[in-house]
Formats: C-alpha cells, sequence, structure tokens
C-alpha cells in the first residue's frame, strides 16, 4: 500500500492537498484544520497532493510491489 505523511509542523492549513486529491484520499479535519489520510489503499499515485503543497508537507511513497490494475495489463 502506498503511504502518504504529513508533516504537521511545516502543514499550514491551506487545503490544497485535500482540494488536489481527486480520488478522495485526503479528507479534511476542521477541528485541527489539517489533513487526514483516509484512503491511503486507493491512493492512484497521481502525487498531485505532493506536488501542490506549498510547504512541502506531504510526501507520498508508492509501493511499486502492487499489482497492476486489469485495466492496465
Amino acid at each position: 500500500m502506498n503511504t502518504i505523511k504529513v508533516d504537521d509542523t511545516l502543514c499550514g492549513g491551506c487545503m490544497t492537498c485535500y482540494k488536489a486529491c481527486w480520488v478522495d484520499v485526503i479528507r479534511w479535519n476542521p477541528a485541527t484544520e489539517r489533513p487526514v489520510i483516509a484512503y491511503a489503499e486507493d491512493c492512484v499515485e497521481c502525487n498531485l497532493c505532493e506536488i501542490s503543497c506549498p510547504d512541502d508537507a506531504i510526501k507520498v511513497s508508492v509501493d511499486y510491489s502492487r499489482p497492476w490494475p486489469e485495466t492496465y495489463r
């Protein structure tokens, strides 16, 4: 499974990663004003969350041992 880590010390709470995640892996916690990685197993490795973060607070580590989806074979 992919690993998505958010460094809360760097995160500015801008919601950019949350808005960039088009597969709904990242949710938003309004109480802490920080992203929550809710469904890491559904991550499609687009890395838009990491690329769009202005604070460089999110890192996606892709699990290359995962099998390719049937549609890609």
